[in-house]
């Protein structure tokens, strides 16, 4: 199965599936495909070190965003890519987009979706003063932060936790839940039904 990731920035969560589809721990799944929209990015040379391709696709090279994202399905269809995985990619898909691989898309939320929405989510749950954020991994729709919940799974927020503390404690919490969210997909063992994932096994 041919993964094509999509990261506009470290590539943390890249390289923690790049490690587990190294060992063999996603069920035959693999990256075949780096999309990235930042030439500085350092998810790009994070890439060349796993020896995957990178397909550097800036927004300003098109005349809209439709042929922006026209240009990057053909690339995936081109892979034969099975499974769009959304890791830290700064831009939110459309609906068309959304459409071409239904229920073929996976984000990653940092925090317990519905709860802290938005790119600020770690830091929103803390300056909030919850006592638990945590995790989630979803299909994706075509809203924002959105869409059937695949894993999820929470983290304790101490009382003596700094900000930089609860980032770390969900940095690894994502790297744990990713790969498995994808290895159960290309086990196929996740079933959307509306709004809810069915069958899940782990």
């Amino acid at each position: 199965m041919n993964i094509a990731v999509f990261a506009s920035g470290r590539g943390s969560n890249f390289c923690a599936i790049a490690r587990a589809a190294k060992k063999n721990d996603l069920a035959g799944a693999r990256i075949s495909l780096l999309v990235c929209d930042n030439p500085r990015a350092l998810v790009i040379r994070r890439a060349k070190e796993f020896k995957i391709k990178t397909l550097l696709a800036l927004r300003e090279d098109f005349y809209d965003k439709a042929s922006f994202e026209h240009a990057i399905i053909q690339r995936l269809k081109a892979d034969n890519i099975d499974l769009v995985v959304l890791a830290g990619f700064m831009r939110m898909l459309s609906a068309d987009f959304v459409k071409t691989f239904r229920q073929r898309i996976m984000n990653i939320h940092p925090a317990l979706l519905p709860a802290f929405k938005g790119s600020t989510a770690i830091r929103d749950a803390f300056i909030y003063g919850s006592k638990a954020t945590g995790v989630t991994v979803h299909f994706v729709d075509a809203l924002m932060d959105h869409g059937p919940i695949i894993l999820q799974e929470a983290v304790k927020i101490g009382r003596k936790d700094t900000l930089p503390v609860l980032e770390e404690k969900i940095h690894k919490l994502e790297h744990k839940l990713y790969p498995e969210a994808i290895r159960l997909f290309a086990k196929g063992k996740l079933s959307v039904r509306g709004r809810k994932v069915l069958a899940l096994t782990r």
